[in-house]
């Protein structure tokens, strides 16, 4: 079974990066090797994100959402910032699932990943579906 963090890990988590890379390149003019060396990343990655060679696919459903859009700027912001924490990184990261959650879109992410689910209600514990199923 494929819990629904799985659809975090294979395509959001890529998806983001994308975006944070394009925004360290963009608007902070980092160099690559300078980009992978702040996310921990190899040079080859970021070629591949700025590309879409990883991440692509995802990038279309989620860059139109403003809370993630805002939440990789702030992870861009981040990185940049010497006296940001690794706390406030995952913080941001943790956001974007949040909100990926209670719009659904993970839920609809997680039935395209694991087919068993379609046609079933969702229990992947989005705020959304939660208040659904007590009948709020």
């Amino acid at each position: 079974m494929k819990p629904p963090c799985i659809v975090m890990v294979q395509f959001i988590l890529p998806a983001l990066r994308v975006l944070v890379t394009r925004e360290l390149v963009e608007k902070y003019g980092l160099k690559q090797t300078e980009v992978a060396r702040r996310m921990g990343i190899t040079p080859a990655a970021v070629t591949q994100y700025l590309k879409s060679v990883r991440g692509g696919g995802a990038v279309k459903r989620v860059e139109d959402l403003r809370e993630v859009c805002e939440a990789a700027s702030k992870i861009a912001e981040d990185l940049i910032n010497p006296k940001a924490t690794v706390e406030s990184t995952l913080e941001g990261i943790c956001k974007i699932c949040t909100t990926l959650r209670s719009k659904g879109i993970l839920c609809e992410m997680h039935k395209e990943v694991l087919p068993a689910l379609r046609g079933r209600p969702c229990n992947c514990q989005c705020p959304l579906h939660i208040s659904k199923q007590i009948g709020e």
